[in-house]
């Protein structure tokens, strides 16, 4: 179907794992943002488009949580294939990788269907790419954009190499020749035996180490192309051929709070520092597909890529242990990922009763972090003290190490196939079935070393910046050496395979009744085990085996209770699985939430049976309003708590979990009113007001009882209280969630002026310390406003399309913290400033 106000090629294929769907004559509950509606919202990427869906919420920047489930319980595929993630602590594939402007559609089922996945807790994403063009076109655009809390004011950097614009290191930051023998030869620091000044004189310099002020940062800016067209064929075939490529450039600046307590009533501040951080970002992506179409015959190859890269420098000054000792921290880093996906998509009709659908994929996702610096000076302010007025860092004091070096690299592949067959029994009624296969595996590995002087290291020398303190001379000439703080599990290999199978029954029952019930039968191999990487293997139990069986029933009958009205009933049985980082029991550092992660090889499989009912009222074309209720009973939910004077992240199953909640939606256009100055004319002529509205309310408790248990690695409590309170939300979850959008569009030619409120309120992120009484963190997202314009203007002949975006028009900031009392803790908190982007598409 065509779009008003869409581009060229932006053709819609709403299309499910399997079979054809849409929201109103569909089996399921789906929501779909139509070309036209991404476009509408002005966002970047899908991840913030979607954030407009009913009982969606953006966390984190790129993850969509469904109805306050976290990430783990949501389900995202391209052009109905998985994806696996670059990120180390997801297996799910943050959407922020996907720029809207290869992405033609999005369908958001939530109500369970057993030919998709079973890891389907809250809802599965299913995006569609750009497909056969209706036309020839060849698209050009370009923006720029900034913030007020980052562009024009003070930032940091480090020089790294001089390709970092585009994203792609050129060489600067490739592994040292004595690090990477090292890391080839599986010797171990610890015997004595490996020369440690040779390696450490060669890893810090002026290029990685040396952090530079930049008063005043520069614009963001975009670059964008997509061209397509199709051919008709002797054979009365049409080819379609379209691609796209794009690239961003945008720099970011946080100045954040961080704090931690260990007190129950957080009455004593652990640790207060103040953290100003800026990233760097670029992302480049492209697509390129091709699609035959021959009768009821379709075949379609995509190809995507992505490359996202972040350049972090951060500067802390701070306090710890209720001491007026000043300690200041420096961090430089550069995170590379990359994704790579190929898939070929077979539909077919051999009969008028018989329909086919094939599909393989291939993806592969990396992630690169090669040098990780980290230095912490410190000052004591004591008079007594010779050089007490003057920050110096002593390379020995502390366990986290005043000087660090850190390498991590994740591989990740990913190989899926399906096949299904679709057969009408009668005019009313079909039977279908299919296969799925998927087999994941991922290689993760994080080397961290500290640098180490001994007491004999003279005064003066420490107060030294970081590339002169760890020059060569000064590591000879005074013994600085190296540990590895990580000897006993630095490698990890994970593996999920699975192998389903699915039949179900889809028709009508009567005029006004229709059903759609079936069962899927889902095995799955989990594996996590350390790699060795020494000639000496160590004895390691931080291994995870899991080999599970499901049957999945599903079940949705729908009413018509009258031409412009149905209700839906669903219930169905889903699980969730583990995350592959939430199983490695290995130290990782976020950066981001400013918050270490060490995995539970000890975790199990979440099962959830789900309901719902949902009211739906088509009262004019393209307007609807739906009310839905749901609930969910969950079996060991996974939950994050902190533990440790370290305040390490980690992950537990608590015994039990419900959700409940109601969700409301409104969309409506309306006629430019009488009362409007120039009424009749032609400023108003051909337009019309949407307006569109829509609420989720959702509840969640934990069950915790005194004699139920939970297991964490190396934890030698089984208590499940120690980890749990009973009633506390779950992780992730917010209460209220709403949007709003009013806008003014044509609908002859491209004008659009659009409103956009959305809503959240707080939400737990983590359990509070461990066994300490604490409260929960919570995260506060708040009220945000944006506006987005889009007009289409003709300028000699050529079509122009010019958008502008004011983003978070009420400066909300981000707040993470816990509360007792009139006692708060910020965890990480900082404003987020207004942004402000003009950008500028031309049509050929």
């Amino acid at each position: 179907m065509s779009v008003p106000g869409g581009s060229e090629g932006s053709t819609i294929t709403v299309r499910g794992r399997k079979g054809t769907m849409s929201v109103r004559s569909g089996a399921q509950v789906t929501s779909v943002l139509s070309t036209e509606q991404i476009q509408r919202t002005g966002e970047g990427n899908i991840a913030g488009a979607l954030n407009r869906v009913t009982g969606l919420s953006l966390v984190g920047g790129g993850y969509v949580y469904v109805r306050g489930l976290g990430d783990r319980y949501s389900l995202a595929l391209l052009n109905g294939s998985p994806l696996p993630s670059p990120e180390p602590l997801k297996r799910v594939v943050p959407l922020d990788l996907f720029p809207t402007n290869v992405v033609a559609s999005a369908l958001v089922q939530k109500s369970y269907s057993v030919n998709f996945p079973g890891e389907f807790g809250g809802g599965v994403i299913n995006l569609t790419t750009r497909a056969i063009p209706t036309e020839a076109f060849l698209t050009i655009g370009g923006g720029i954009s900034g913030d007020t809390e980052t562009t024009g004011n003070l930032g940091y950097t480090y020089y790294g190499s001089k390709s970092d614009w585009t994203g792609y290191d050129n060489g600067n930051r490739d592994i040292p020749s004595e690090m990477a023998a090292y890391l080839a030869s599986g010797d171990r620091i610890s015997s004595g035996t490996v020369d440690t000044k040779k390696i450490a004189s060669q890893l810090v310099n002026g290029r990685n180490a040396l952090v530079q002020r930049w008063p005043e940062l520069p614009v963001n800016f975009t670059a964008s192309i997509s061209a397509g067209k199709p051919f008709e064929l002797e054979n009365g075939a049409t080819l379609g051929v379209i691609a796209a490529a794009g690239y961003s450039n945008k720099w970011t600046t946080r100045d954040s709070v961080n704090q931690n307590s260990l007190s129950s009533d957080l009455a004593d501040i652990e640790s207060n520092f103040q953290r100003v951080t800026t990233d760097n970002r670029v992302v480049t992506n492209g697509l390129f597909g091709l699609s035959l179409v021959n009768g009821d015959t379709k075949i379609r190859w995509t190809n995507f890529y992505v490359h996202d890269t972040i350049k972090h420098t951060r500067l802390s000054l701070g306090q710890r242990h209720g001491t007026n000792v000043d300690y200041m921290q420096q961090d430089t880093a550069w995170y590379e990922r990359q994704l790579a996906n190929t898939q070929v998509v077979g539909e077919f009709k051999p009969t008028d009763k018989l329909s086919l659908n094939a599909r393989a994929s291939y993806a592969e996702t990396k992630r690169e972090s090669p040098g990780e610096l980290f230095f912490e000076y410190a000052r004591t302010n004591a008079d007594a003290d010779l050089f007490g007025k003057y920050f110096v860092n002593r390379l020995n004091n502390g366990n986290s190490g005043d000087a660090t070096i850190s390498y991590s690299d994740l591989n990740e592949r990913l190989m899926s196939g399906s096949f299904d067959a679709r057969y009408k029994l009668t005019p009313g009624i079909a039977l279908s079935a299919g296969i799925d296969l998927t087999d994941t595996r991922r290689e993760s590995s994080r080397r961290d070393f500290q640098f180490q002087a001994p007491n004999t290291f003279p005064g003066g020398v420490d107060m030294f910046r970081p590339d002169y303190l760890l020059e060569p001379a000064v590591i000879n000439n005074f013994g600085v050496v190296m540990i590895e703080t990580n000897e006993g599990n630095p490698a990890f290999l994970a593996t999920l395979k699975t192998d389903a199978a699915f039949l179900k029954l889809d028709g009508d029952l009567s005029d006004a009744w229709k059903f759609d019930a079936g069962l899927r039968y889902e095995h799955a191999k989990q594996d996590v085990s350390p790699v060795q990487v020494f000639t000496t293997p160590g004895a390691s139990l931080a291994a995870t085996h899991l080999d599970e069986n499901y049957i999945l029933p599903a079940a949705t009958l729908t009413w018509q209770v009258n031409a412009d009205a149905q209700l839906r009933i669903n219930a169905s049985k889903t699980l969730a699985r583990p995350q592959f980082r939430e199983l490695i029991y290995q130290f990782y550092f976020d950066p981001e939430s400013n918050r270490a992660y060490r995995g539970n090889p000890l975790l199990v499989d979440s099962q959830l049976t789900n309901a719902e009912v949902r009211y739906e009222w088509y009262f004019a074309p393209g307007q609807r309003a739906t009310i839905a209720g749901f609930v969910k009973q969950i079996e060991n939910p996974i939950e994050s708590y902190v533990s440790g004077d370290d305040f390490t992240t980690s992950f537990a199953n608590a015994p039990k979990a419900d959700l409940y909640g109601f969700e409301a939606e409104v969309l409506k256009y309306y006629e430019i009113p009488a009362w409007l100055p120039g009424h009749g004319g032609e400023l108003w002529n051909d337009r019309r007001i949407i307006a569109s509205a829509n609420y989720t309310y959702s509840k969640s408790s934990l069950s915790v009882d005194e004699d139920d248990k939970t297991y964490a690695f190396a934890v030698s409590s089984t208590r499940a209280t120690d980890f749990f309170r009973d009633g506390s939300p779950m992780t992730g979850q917010s209460e209220h969630i709403a949007n709003i959008e009013l806008g003014i569009e044509s609908q002859d030619h491209l004008s659009q002026q659009t409103l956009m409120i959305n809503y959240a309120s707080k939400r737990a992120t983590s359990r509070g310390l461990a066994n300490s009484g604490q409260p929960d963190i919570f995260e506060y997202p708040g009220l945000r406003v944006d506006f987005v314009a889009r007009q289409g203007v003709t300028v000699h002949g050529r079509e122009l399309e010019v958008k502008f975006e004011a983003r978070n028009l009420t400066g909300q900031k981000y707040e993470e913290y816990q509360k007792s009392g009139d006692n708060r803790v910020d965890i990480n908190s900082y404003k987020l400033g207004t942004v402000f982007s003009l950008s500028l598409q031309s049509k050929f």
